[in-house]
């Protein structure tokens, strides 16, 4: 993973999220209500990974507790109404940078006009399936905050290992953990249970190698991926740029 500089990409989007907290929350309950419904209905996560997963990534989120508690109660409800479609699109950022968008929609049409529409206006391209996610690799990304330095990198790694992880990375002000998809919800709560707390918790599109854009490239890519944390549909967005 040597070269994966996560934190820096984490703190960009926390600090964004934090701007628009209530955007941010919006999209994490609809992941969790496709969740409970693809999960024949199951509100508890011990019965439903993939909401267990979406937990996690709602409290490292620092969602409140009761939201979480509404949600589910809404998802449970027959009568929520709401149906998403969940889908992925993949293009072609400024220079070239590989781009996966995923995205939930009620309205398949809407969502895949704006998801051109934001490729093209930076100078971008929609390509076909499959056409950039070979170069990605799917894992479990647990990031724990250690800006104030207090965390000893070797007892943190020696934990995260004996939690299952498949990798750790140290950087300036925070550890990455890796895991695979699969293994992500024990490992997240054998960390809890060791009192870690996590800056950034989900399953992620890792990029296997990293491009450098020109200046006026990383202009265009930086309101490229604004466009898209602004569109209500689409909740993730993974590309391999590096912004070091």
């Amino acid at each position: 993973m040597s070269g994966h500089s996560k934190w820096h990409n984490i703190q960009k989007t926390k600090g964004a999220q934090d701007a628009k907290r209530a955007a941010a929350f919006t999209k994490i309950a609809k992941e969790m209500i496709v969740a409970v419904k693809e999960g024949g209905g199951a509100t508890d996560p011990a019965y439903n990974s993939r909401l267990a997963t979406i937990i996690t990534k709602a409290k490292a989120a620092n969602m409140p507790n009761d939201n979480i508690k509404r949600v589910l109660e809404k998802a449970a409800s027959s009568g929520s109404g709401e149906s998403y479609e969940a889908i992925t699109y993949e293009g072609y950022g400024p220079g070239g940078v590989a781009v996966i968008v995923e995205a939930m929609t009620d309205n398949r049409n809407r969502t895949a006009g704006s998801v051109r529409h934001h490729f093209d206006k930076y100078g971008g391209n929609l390509g076909a399936n499959g056409c950039v996610s070979w170069s990605f690799d799917k894992k479990g990304v647990l990031v724990i905050d250690n800006e104030d330095g207090d965390l000893d990198e070797d007892t943190v790694m020696m934990d995260a290992m004996d939690c299952g992880a498949d990798d750790f990375e140290p950087e300036e002000d925070c550890f990455t953990v890796y895991t695979t998809p699969d293994d992500f919800n024990a490992v997240a709560d054998a960390l809890t249970a060791k009192k870690y707390t996590f800056a950034s918790a989900q399953i992620e599109m890792v990029p296997q190698n990293y491009v450098k854009l020109s200046p006026e490239d990383a202009e265009k890519m930086e309101k490229m991926l604004d466009l898209f944390d602004d569109d209500d549909d689409v909740q993730n967005t993974w590309h391999n740029w590096d912004q070091e």
